[in-house]
């Protein structure tokens, strides 16, 4: 029997996993001083820099053509400008708790649009496991879920409602219908600009009179973490992932997030971890396991 690890894909789970678990707290220490459609549009612009760099050194910069710029822009759409646009301006108003809960609802949609667009037929294991990560979320969060009725949340909720679902769509598209051969650099610098265009537009038609020397050195540190990290790093491995496992088994990830995310408050800001979050832990480590566990067979396997 002769297996074979693809470390790339391991990587590139492991990256996504934990990088994005960081973003949250990334992006509520930018929006402290920095309005959101700048903050996301600032980010865009500096991971297409970065990565236009690379692709000058490797030259492998080019015009892709405008089938697969359109392809580009659509993605650039759905997976920044909507869905981490609107995530920015939701985390202005939402807590974290709330936050988490809805985030946690990504894996769901994922797993009915894959199934919907036929990337995998309906089945009891997936159903399992994808429900069990989503009971961990929720019993971390149980003293929250009151929050989503809350009125002064309605705004914030509608928002970060429209992101997850923009991000289940571009984790489809993706998929399905980009299969360009495009290296995934290439692809994410059009990505980037194109948002980062858009969404410059957005914040000078809704924040006019925005004061760059009001800006803190941390905000700014943050939207560089997010701009290295959080975009160039995290959305290249996320899309390679997605080029070798199924979108469930990438989408769940969202899980891990949490857990870092909530690491994170406990080990920067002092909030306390109660044993619910042990317990919910291992909810979410059983889901993954359950997505992702496969029989041994005798055939050749990638990961």
């Amino acid at each position: 029997m002769n297996h074979s690890t693809d470390y790339k894909l391991l990587f590139s789970l492991i990256a996504v996993g934990i990088i994005w678990g960081t973003t949250f707290l990334g992006i509520r220490v930018a929006i402290e001083t920095i309005p959101p459609w700048y903050s996301t549009s600032i980010r865009n612009f500096i991971a297409a820099l970065i990565v236009f760099v690379i692709l000058v050194f490797r030259r492998e910069l080019r015009w892709i053509g405008w089938k697969s710029f359109y392809q580009q822009a659509i993605l650039a759409v759905l997976m920044l400008v909507f869905s981490n646009g609107f995530t920015t301006i939701a985390e202005q108003s939402l807590p974290s708790g709330l936050t988490a809960i809805i985030c946690a609802i990504n894996p769901v949609i994922v797993f009915l649009f894959s199934i919907l667009f036929k990337f995998q037929k309906p089945n009891f294991q997936g159903f399992v496991g994808v429900l069990t990560g989503f009971l961990g979320i929720l019993f971390i969060f149980k003293d929250g879920l009151s929050d989503i009725l809350n009125p002064a949340y309605k705004t914030g909720v509608v928002f970060l409602t429209i992101a997850i679902v923009s991000w289940a769509l571009g984790t489809i598209y993706v998929k399905k219908f980009d299969q360009n051969k495009n290296p995934i650099a290439l692809n994410i610098f059009y990505q980037f600009i194109t948002a980062g265009c858009i969404q410059y537009i957005l914040a000078i038609v809704f924040y006019p009179s925005s004061n760059v020397e009001n800006w803190s050195c941390k905000s700014v540190l943050a939207v560089l973490y997010l701009a290295i990290f959080g975009s160039v790093v995290a959305l290249f491995c996320y899309q390679y992932a997605l080029k070798k496992v199924t979108p469930i088994k990438v989408s769940i990830l969202t899980y891990i997030n949490t857990i870092i995310a909530v690491f994170l408050g406990w080990l920067i800001k002092d909030e306390i971890i109660k044993k619910e979050f042990v317990i919910a832990t291992i909810f979410i480590i059983a889901g993954v396991f359950i997505i992702n566990y496969q029989k041994k067979s005798k055939s050749k396997s990638k990961f």
